[in-house]
């Protein structure tokens, strides 16, 4: 007897198929690498000049001096487009990838970054920081 099989490639006795597992695998993947780059990122970057930090994320934004050093903050304020979308005849769509702002801010002490923080509504279905890794991507240790 043959298995019938719907649409997205699931079959009847709800074992999935070896191309959805492959799609699901790949977006666990594609999910935890555009998480890696803002929690790396707040690791990798303390300790980093001002030149090297603006060499790699470009010039900022914004920047305000304090008394005990300054800010500097980068913005993506463009909504960023997810990875995958998916639409189907009826009209239904389903975009899967980061969608979001952000603004990375920097915290600096001595010419050096002591800190780096990520603000902005990027609560993501890749993560809650998952649209500021383009602001900081390279600047991360590969």
């Amino acid at each position: 007897m043959r298995e019938e099989k719907d649409t997205l490639n699931i079959s009847i006795t709800g074992r999935p198929s070896g191309r959805l597992f492959l799609f699901l695998v790949t977006g666990i993947l594609v999910s935890a690498c555009s998480l890696a780059v803002p929690e790396r990122a707040r690791h990798d970057l303390p300790g980093m000049s001002r030149a090297d930090l603006v060499a790699c994320a470009g010039v900022p934004d914004a920047r305000e001096t304090l008394p005990d050093g300054e800010v500097l903050e980068w913005k993506q304020d463009n909504d960023t487009q997810g990875a995958i979308d998916l639409k189907t005849p009826l009209s239904f769509e389903l975009d899967i990838g980061s969608h979001g702002t952000c603004h990375a801010v920097a915290r600096l002490r001595d010419g050096k970054v002591v800190s780096l923080v990520f603000t902005g509504p990027s609560a993501t279905l890749l993560g809650p920081d998952a649209a500021c890794g383009p602001l900081v991507r390279s600047c991360v240790k590969k």
